[in-house]
């Protein structure tokens, strides 16, 4: 979708908060804190993502005359508060990680300060916005870090839940470091190669698996990876290196075979056995099938001669952990503190920087939360992105996302790239900022007591 006409997108409580807040003349500034309150099971950090797409979304925020008209004709709503909806446009700041930037629980990935009526109305859609990107980033990120320095590609397309879903992958997995995607719209949108093979309805098709290959091979002959497995997969090799030499003959190469079934470990030792007795050392052997970081680890450990992973249904998914337990929440309106009690959910007060401290060895040592305005040591991570509701600078662009990724991978401790129990860098709470949220929930207590 694009990012105009999206104000309707939203969940219905956001506009009917705001017609209350019309009708009391509630205009001050709201700050609203966005973050996971903790990271899911198996994850050591999360990668953020999924600013820019925001960003978007906040410049273009408006209401069209017939969203007004929608919303006029469930009779609920005051003709003052609709009128205010025809010029409403969001006009506040942003502070946010740069994409990229790893994040802990807890930590804002982005705060939002704007009139109160703004901040609300834009909440859904940033919540869907960077739960996306950021979920689909954290998982393809451990698909690279299994593969060991195998390049991955994503196969998603097909099986991600809508077409902005499948942007969303490919754009969040380019940026962790998959080198294409077979998703040939947000290839050329994001400047990466598309990729694919052939399918195994191709091979069907023709009837003949070696026919098929053949002409494949004959329309793309620089450019052609065959699908061994649709019948016997020996059979397949077989019929892959005769066209290979086919090729050769006139002076072409055959790029790769791929595996998608079976045991892929086995059939892929099978495969590269196969394909250098032959004299084709430089085909390479492409896998996929449900792969995940934890199907590529156990198959790396198998003993796979792998040279590429296509990664699919389960990165594009994140079927472990589909989703990040995101929290929009108020944490002060016209300059006061404001925080939510709740058991096991409350909130941390106030506009917020974090400063991420070193060790000697270049590794990421903790996480220090704490208000803006107060000093901090080490490396301020939130950054003003936008202004009275404009960018402060151009889009960077995912490479750039990509490259600060890698640094901050680098930065990691080795226990927080574990597939499994990883630990997780301590997030600590300066005093001051701990300070005024004791002051202010003791005071949200006593005001509550006097009423009882």
């Amino acid at each position: 979708m694009p990012p105009t006409g999206l104000a309707l997108h939203t969940d219905f409580y956001e506009i009917t908060m705001s017609a209350v807040y019309h009708d009391k003349g509630m205009k001050q500034d709201a700050t609203f804190s966005l973050f996971a309150h903790d990271l899911p099971p198996q994850r050591g950090y999360i990668v953020a993502a999924g600013l820019e797409t925001a960003l978007d979304y906040l410049e273009s925020f408006a209401f069209s005359q017939e969203d007004i008209a929608y919303l006029r004709s469930l009779g609920r709503f005051e003709e003052s508060f609709l009128a205010s909806l025809a010029d409403l446009r969001f006009t506040g700041e942003v502070w946010a990680l740069p994409e990229g930037t790893v994040c802990f629980a807890e930590e804002p990935i982005l705060e939002v300060t704007a009139p109160i009526m703004e901040a609300q109305l834009v909440e859904t859609h940033l919540i869907q916005t960077i739960n996306l990107h950021s979920t689909m980033a954290s998982k393809a990120a451990r698909c690279v870090s299994a593969a060991k320095a195998r390049p991955c590609i994503d196969f998603s397309l097909r099986r991600c839940q809508g077409r902005d879903a499948g942007f969303a992958v490919a754009r969040s997995s380019s940026l962790v470091g998959f080198v294409g995607t077979s998703n040939v719209e947000a290839a050329m949108r994001l400047n990466t190669a598309p990729v694919g093979t052939m399918a195994h309805s191709f091979v069907e098709a023709f009837g003949d698996e070696g026919e098929a290959f053949r002409a494949f091979s004959q329309v793309f002959p620089d450019h052609t990876v065959t699908l061994v497995d649709t019948y016997d997969t020996e059979g397949g090799l077989r019929h892959s290196i005769q066209v290979a030499r086919e090729l050769l003959k006139s002076g072409h190469k055959l790029v790769g075979i791929r595996l998608d079934s079976g045991d892929l470990a086995a059939q892929s030792r099978q495969a590269r056995a196969m394909l250098d007795e032959a004299g084709l050392e430089k085909v390479k052997v492409v896998v996929s099938g449900s792969l995940d970081e934890h199907r590529i680890q156990a198959m790396l450990a198998a003993g796979a001669e792998v040279d590429l992973l296509a990664v699919g249904t389960r990165m594009g998914s994140s079927a472990d952990a589909p989703y990040l337990d995101l929290a929009y929440k108020l944490v002060s309106y016209d300059g006061r503190p404001t925080l939510k009690l709740s058991s096991g959910k409350e909130s941390l007060v106030m506009p917020k920087q974090i400063w991420r401290r070193l060790g000697p060895d270049g590794k990421i040592e903790s996480d220090l939360l704490g208000l803006r305005d107060e000093p901090g040591q080490g490396r301020a991570l939130l950054q003003p992105v936008m202004r009275q509701g404009r960018r402060l600078a151009p889009s960077p662009g995912w490479q750039e996302a990509g490259q600060r990724f890698k640094a901050e991978q680098a930065a990691l401790p080795e226990d927080c790239l574990r597939l499994e129990k990883p630990s997780r860098v301590p997030v600590q709470v300066s005093p001051a900022l701990r300070k005024l949220q004791d002051q202010t929930r003791q005071a949200i207590l006593g005001r509550q007591a006097s009423l009882s």
